[in-house]
């Protein structure tokens, strides 16, 4: 916990960098919600093919989920989402200087109460 998954545009292949939005996420999310850099873990996943609006080229979709274990307040939860939305603005700053409209968004929900980890051999 947090589970994290990043679904991301093939427009933003080159100019955003998937592990330096990690290793910042991280921290970043240990403090917000009280947890540890150890148990963040990030996914990231290209989506080949997005249609958005009316479907015209030059716009990029940045979806960040997390899943949480329950008990954080719904304040803390947005706290969260917008330290994230900044980031990833950040991180993608170069597509917008080149005309790349990137479409951020941030979800937070709680974990289920069956879900379980393990870590170790």
């Amino acid at each position: 916990m947090p589970q994290i998954t990043v679904d991301y545009s093939d427009a933003l292949d080159e100019i955003f960098d998937r592990r330096g939005f990690a290793l910042a996420l991280h921290p970043l999310t240990a403090e917000i919600i009280g947890t540890t850099v150890e148990a963040c873990k990030t996914r990231f996943r290209r989506v080949e093919e997005t249609v958005i609006a009316d479907g015209e080229p030059g716009h990029a979709v940045l979806h960040t989920e997390f899943g949480i274990l329950a008990g954080r307040t719904p304040e803390v939860k947005a706290e969260l989402s917008e330290a994230v939305v900044a980031l990833a603005r950040e991180l993608t700053a170069a597509g917008a200087a080149s005309g790349l409209t990137v479409h951020v968004s941030v979800d937070v929900t709680d974990l289920s109460p069956a879900y379980r980890k393990h870590v170790g051999p």
